[in-house]
């Protein structure tokens, strides 16, 4: 099943446009939930993004919601959002999976501390989606949003595609080597990896904890980031680390004086086609007035460029040597129930030394302050989200855009502008550490004069 993608008309479903209809009893939350759960149940059997349905009490949150809003109460911007949550976190009321047979059937009974304040927020948990086998390993069996031909990306597969599809508004994702942005990208919606330790990651699979992010997808700016915000300030950030700062409203926009365009190891990867895609988008930008510098213009970008190449070496082993738990226990306790990318993995993990795994750290920590040296001459970063549209079959994509925020610990958004062969492709507007809320009203003013651009065109 195919359906042409064109960036100004994928219509996702969208929530906080809404809430004035809700609030002048025009509408409810129940209402707005069984068009989503119609639209679920007509493409769920293609896509295939959950892993588990908690529809009955879906419908029974949603009614509070709507008696809320009815009485002028309700709980927070968040209240009646139906949203998705990867199945790499625990709920009260379902099974915590992991795409992994090691974990089949599951359950502790208690709430992840996302789950828990989405809960207290009024949002409305419709499933568990779909991720590869511990984040990382075998991919599942969810479908591209918009061609069911083609890989959803990964990890965070299930939660992409509900949103690209329009089945939920948000989903919860998590990410180290961009398995939040690249579903984004190759399903078509909107998302925001926050810099590290602004989310609470409490309650989930032990990912590698100093690369490790929960990030937000969504089928609009405005929905991302307040979901985004409001979670990360009512849920807390990582303990030591403060939550996002401000507001849970869509920023104003802001026209960025200065981009650094960025070619990463990717662009040698990248197809001359999704190149010149996005040379020319960066064009436009140029002709709004937004100066663009590259590589050849600055030797700081160009040392920075070198930096990226660098940074996924070091990627590699920060994410295998803090992988060592509990993946070494599960390959030594039941290899037969474990795919061969995490028995892979695992058995890497006994390899590397601990000079190897402090020399990645110190190297992390120069390049973080190469990055925030860069804020007295850039408002931010741009550049591609994956070498190209979602390829056919079920492998998750190439990582190589994905890692740099990661390992940086800094805010990236996925920005849903661009198509290639009427599939969804991403460009990726990169920030400073705990100033996401800049990139997001950057983002705001760059679709809004995109739009206006196509509009003129």
């Amino acid at each position: 099943m195919k359906i042409n993608y064109a960036p100004n008309s994928s219509n996702l479903l969208t929530f906080h446009d809404k809430i004035p209809a809700f609030l002048n009893g025009s509408d409810t939350p129940r209402h707005y939930l069984e068009r989503c759960l119609e639209t679920l149940s007509e493409r769920e059997p293609h896509i295939r993004a959950f892993v588990t349905l908690s529809l009955e009490r879906a419908r029974i949150t949603a009614d509070h919601s709507s008696k809320r809003y009815q009485d002028g109460r309700p709980l927070s911007p968040l209240d009646g959002m139906p949203y998705a949550l990867k199945d790499v976190f625990e709920t009260e009321d379902m099974p915590m999976q992991l795409g992994s047979r090691l974990f089949e059937g599951y359950e502790t009974g208690w709430d992840s501390a996302c789950a828990y304040f989405l809960r207290r927020g009024g949002a409305v948990l419709v499933g568990k989606t779909v991720l590869t086998e511990f984040a990382f390993g075998e991919p599942g069996p969810t479908r591209n949003a918009w061609d069911t031909e083609r890989t959803p990306g990964g990890s965070s597969s299930g939660s992409g595609a509900a949103v690209g599809a329009s089945m939920v508004a948000m989903a919860i994702g998590t990410q180290v080597r961009g398995s939040v942005l690249r579903p984004a990208c190759f399903n078509g919606t909107w998302a925001l990896k926050p810099s590290f330790g602004s989310m609470n990651l409490g309650g989930g699979f032990p990912s590698p904890p100093s690369v490790a992010h929960l990030g937000i997808l969504g089928g609009s700016l405005a929905d991302t980031w307040v979901s985004a915000c409001w979670l990360s300030q009512n849920a807390g950030g990582a303990p030591g680390h403060p939550s996002l700062r401000g507001v849970t409203s869509l920023p104003t926009a802001q026209k960025p004086k200065r981009l650094a365009r960025l070619d990463t190891p990717g662009w040698d990867q990248t197809s001359g086609e999704t190149r010149a895609i996005f040379d020319e988008m960066i064009l436009k930008l140029k002709r709004t007035g937004v100066e663009i510098l590259d590589r050849t213009d600055d030797p700081e970008l160009e040392q920075y460029e070198q930096d990226l190449v660098e940074l996924r070496k070091t990627m590699e082993v920060i994410l295998t040597f803090e992988g060592r738990w509990p993946l070494m226990m599960y390959a030594d306790r039941s290899p037969e129930l474990i795919g061969p990318r995490v028995l892979d993995r695992a058995h890497a993990a006994d390899d590397v030394t601990r000079d190897q795994y402090e020399n990645a750290l110190k190297w992390s920590e120069g390049a973080r302050l190469r990055h925030e040296a860069l804020a007295s001459k850039y408002d931010g970063f741009v550049t591609l989200n994956s070498i190209g549209p979602a390829p056919r079959g079920l492998p998750v994509g190439n990582t190589v855009y994905g890692e740099q925020s990661s390992v940086l610990g800094i805010p990236a958004l996925n920005m849903p502008l661009l198509a290639q062969d009427g599939m969804p492709l991403g460009v990726q507007l990169l920030g400073y550490f705990r100033r996401d809320v800049e990139i997001v009203a950057m983002a705001h003013w760059i679709l809004h004069s995109m739009s206006q651009k196509e509009s003129q065109e």
